[in-house]
């Protein structure tokens, strides 16, 4: 191994060519379908748990318009994933966007903000998977969280293709969960249940539609995007993907539409049945919202509770291995350390499989699932932020760079976007400083590693480097 010359603000180093091997992952495990159902799976679980902390914040109001804004948002946000997948498909995702618009610092500032999102998800996930067990069984707690925990650790260690496939299952099921639950819901809907929490007087423009005020709708976005968050994590796969250049779009657009479809369905229907103000704490609301209507031992209610489970499952399944990819690719390219990159006979990173899963663990005793869903939407949003600025700089930089599919609007979708993630992020530290807080120390902690460390230590040889070194000479020869 070598050091080569510093290139801006960081260094690089030569690796052996057994460097990339030992670090591939298995191509072809994944057509747009699977994507598709991969994006779906990322999210599923907001449906089931998480969205309902709204109520408590904004009421049904302000959780509607908060919802609205956070749709437009994503919707925006994966059309100009959708083009950046297509040119730049490798495993980093948005930190490899980032990488090519803004440098090593932007592409690590992204990826780092992506990983806290994926990290923090999977224990929120993991302590309302406890809620909906302990409806089924009466278990809750650190052993229901580790039992899951090592389950679909080890279903990944299997390798791709056979955990796609068992994710595209669970995702059926979850899917089938809430067609059920929609159907069940329909009848009992009443729009009067949406309106009955308290008003808070003293909130500035409160009402019955709006209980805590105009404050209440920007309180309770974080809750929203509950509703929608991950969905960005397909162009992860996109090394792993049959065609990325044409599947990376189709999948990530096909997974939206049908997560706004089911978003805006329980989002209505449930407090609209059961009433808001018995939906705006519960651990397992749609569960929840079918006892309120048809009797806790009803066995719509028992099925729901049973297969929705699947929901949260095909979540918390998905974004273990949107970790893993995540972790894979920046410790590939050296902004992380190198051994989380390796990959065994399965091409299967291993590491960064297991020891963000280790931390997850962790996390996940708190219990505190909804403090949880702030940290990692502290996280997200600024992800966001950072790669739908960096589709803008791209448009704008590399106005010749190849894109089989492209954004509508260009860089206005992506512009709006942006400008609503900010809003986004701020609103984080309405609804927790605790959240925000701790989420900013590792976000800081992660930073200084890479400046005091990591960036004297890149591997030449990734394939976001190899990007900007062709880039650059080509420029060069220009």
């Amino acid at each position: 191994m070598s050091s080569s010359p510093t290139t801006r603000s960081v260094e690089y180093e030569q690796v052996s060519d057994d460097y990339l091997k030992q670090r591939q992952l298995r191509k072809g495990a994944a057509g747009w379908l699977v994507l598709a159902g991969l994006g779906i799976s990322y999210v599923i679980s907001g449906d089931f748990a998480g969205w309902n902390f709204g109520l408590e914040q904004g009421g049904f109001g302000g959780m509607l318009l908060a919802t609205l804004v956070m749709a437009v948002m994503y919707t925006f946000m994966v059309l100009s994933l959708a083009e950046l997948s297509s040119s730049l498909p490798t495993a980093g995702g948005g930190y490899s966007y980032a990488r090519r618009a803004m440098g090593p610092w932007g592409g690590y500032l992204t990826g780092t903000a992506i990983l806290l999102e994926y990290a923090i998800a999977p224990a929120a996930i993991a302590v309302f998977i406890g809620g909906y067990v302990n409806e089924l069984f009466g278990w809750d707690g650190p052993l229901v969280y580790g039992a899951f925990y090592a389950a679909f650790i080890g279903l990944h260690l299997l390798g791709a293709g056979e955990a796609l496939k068992i994710m595209m299952l669970i995702t059926g099921l979850a899917c089938l969960a809430i067609v059920v639950f929609i159907i069940g819901m329909i009848p009992a809907f009443n729009v009067d249940n949406l309106f009955n929490i308290a008003v808070n007087a003293e909130a500035t423009g409160a009402s019955t539609f709006l209980p805590e005020g105009y404050i209440g709708i920007w309180a309770a976005i974080p809750f929203a995007m509950w509703l929608f968050l991950a969905v960005e994590g397909v162009p992860l796969a996109a090394e792993e993907a049959t065609d990325p250049k044409r599947d990376m779009p189709r999948g990530i657009i096909t997974a939206m539409i049908v997560l706004l479809l089911f978003g805006g369905l329980v989002l209505i229907l449930a407090p609209g049945a059961a009433g808001a103000e018995y939906l705006k704490d519960h651990a397992a609301p749609l569960v929840g919202a079918l006892q309120q209507v048809y009797g806790k031992s009803s066995y719509i209610a028992t099925f729901v509770n049973f297969v929705g489970l699947a929901g949260l499952i095909a979540s918390f399944f998905s974004i273990i291995y949107a970790y893993s990819r995540q972790v894979f690719a920046l410790s590939r390219a050296g902004y992380l350390p190198r051994f989380l990159s390796k990959t065994g006979q399965r091409k299967v990173p291993t590491m960064a499989l297991a020891i963000p899963g280790i931390i997850g663990f962790l996390l996940s005793l708190t219990g505190e699932g909804d403090l949880m869903i702030t940290m990692a939407v502290f996280g997200a949003t600024l992800s966001y932020a950072m790669m739908t600025l960096s589709h803008i700089i791209l448009r704008v930089k590399e106005p010749e760079l190849e894109r089989p599919y492209k954004t509508p609007g260009g860089i206005m979708t992506s512009g709006i976007a942006f400008a609503l993630a900010i809003v986004a992020f701020i609103s984080t530290f309405l609804v927790s400083w605790e959240a925000a807080f701790w989420s900013a120390v590792f976000y800081a902690i992660m930073v200084a590693y890479f400046g005091l460390y990591s960036r004297h230590h890149l591997v030449a040889k990734a394939p976001e480097e190899e990007f900007e070194a062709i880039t650059k000479a080509e420029s060069e020869l220009s």
